[in-house]
């Protein structure tokens, strides 16, 4: 059996001496929402120091392009049946080559393309699209999903892919590697995201090597994320460090609380509405199941005190831009008082600065 297996696979002579000389590698994909792994990359490895892209153009120098491309394919869609569960595997290859007997024989040795997610690379030129969407959509008829990869280093084939709708939409290593401190990376990386909204697919932010990097991209919200930070390519479907899988965590609950008025909070003294004196404003009068009931503020020209109505209440996972357009639309006499910040229960959690909820909104 292993024999007539063999001998189906392509022949890569003389660039390999043998098919095993072509081995794979897979790298975990992360859900960073919740901090699991949602897929692998298929990476191919070959003998000796030289990356794979050398082989590759090695193999386009020799005519063999599809026949090693079809290799990697074959040993890649073997190890599919041993996905852990709810996992997907990414395959790429050259949309060039897409429609290649050795290509096309590779992806019919697996008739069942659920899992299977196929990687489409930017910069590869495109001579026939149609052609090419005819074979796209031949595999997805078989369950495979598209993936749009090397996203933002040719910008050139970007607008003719996007016709494909991928799926998913990989952001390319150029993009994300400092992109927490270059403003110019982390636009254009905001504009790939943009793009990926407008076609519905997810953004996949590629080569996240730093913690700040993993910040920025959470930051961002971006669904997926793969790099050496996050886990290096192994022999087998590896599952996400623990250690890993807290420090995602980290990133995303503190991107979550960014946006959300939970880090603008600011302490405020409570007493009951029926107290006769409650002190130094700002002071939330509550009743007595601790519901806010009324503000003691001080006027911001003469320092004296009044009583005002809570106009607006707000929750701690509340948007800022939106808890901030709902505080100024309000009548003109509460339009800049504090807003209430209450927790599920009603119970006050403190009080929202108008002009903090601005400048937050502002830095966004």
């Amino acid at each position: 059996m292993t024999g007539m297996l063999t001998r189906r696979l392509p022949d890569c002579r003389p660039l390999l001496a043998d098919p095993g000389d072509l081995t794979l590698v897979f790298q975990p994909i992360v859900d960073l929402a919740r901090a699991r792994v949602a897929g692998y990359e298929a990476l191919s490895r070959f003998p000796g120091t030289a990356g794979p892209e050398v082989w590759f153009a090695a193999a386009a120098d020799a005519g063999i392009a599809a026949e090693l491309e079809a290799l990697a394919l074959h040993k890649a869609l073997a190890a599919v049946p041993g996905l852990p569960l709810d996992t997907f595997l990414t395959v790429n290859v050259g949309p060039h080559l897409l429609g290649t007997r050795p290509v096309q024989e590779a992806f019919a040795t697996r008739p069942d393309l659920r899992r299977v997610v196929v990687e489409l690379t930017e910069h590869a030129p495109v001579s026939d699209l149609s052609a090419l969407r005819v074979q796209v959509a031949a595999l997805r008829a078989r369950g495979a999903l598209v993936a749009l990869d090397d996203t933002g280093s040719g910008w050139s084939g970007l607008q003719q892919l996007a016709a494909l709708r991928p799926q998913l939409v990989k952001l390319d290593r150029s993009l994300v590697a400092g992109a927490d401190s270059d403003p110019v990376r982390m636009a254009l990386a905001e504009m790939v995201d943009e793009f990926a909204g407008r076609i519905d697919a997810w953004l996949l932010a590629e080569g996240i090597e730093t913690r700040g990097e993993l910040a920025a991209f959470c930051r961002l919200g971006v669904p997926l994320a793969q790099g050496w930070l996050l886990g290096r390519p192994a022999a087998g479907f590896a599952p996400l460090d623990p250690d890993v899988a807290a420090l995602v965590r980290g990133h995303t609950a503190r991107a979550r609380t960014a946006s959300t008025v939970a880090s603008l909070l600011r302490p405020v003294r409570q007493c009951e509405v029926t107290e006769a004196s409650p002190g130094v404003p700002p002071v939330v009068l509550v009743g007595p199941h601790g519901e806010p009931l009324a503000l003691r503020l001080a006027d911001p020209r003469t320092g004296q005190a009044h009583t005002a109505p809570v106009s607006l209440r707000a929750h701690p996972t509340d948007d800022v831009a939106a808890t901030l357009h709902r505080a100024l639309t309000r009548s003109p006499a509460q339009r800049f008082d504090p807003v209430v910040c209450t927790d599920a229960a009603g119970a006050v959690l403190g009080l929202l600065r108008v002009e903090d909820l601005a400048s937050a909104a502002a830095a966004r």
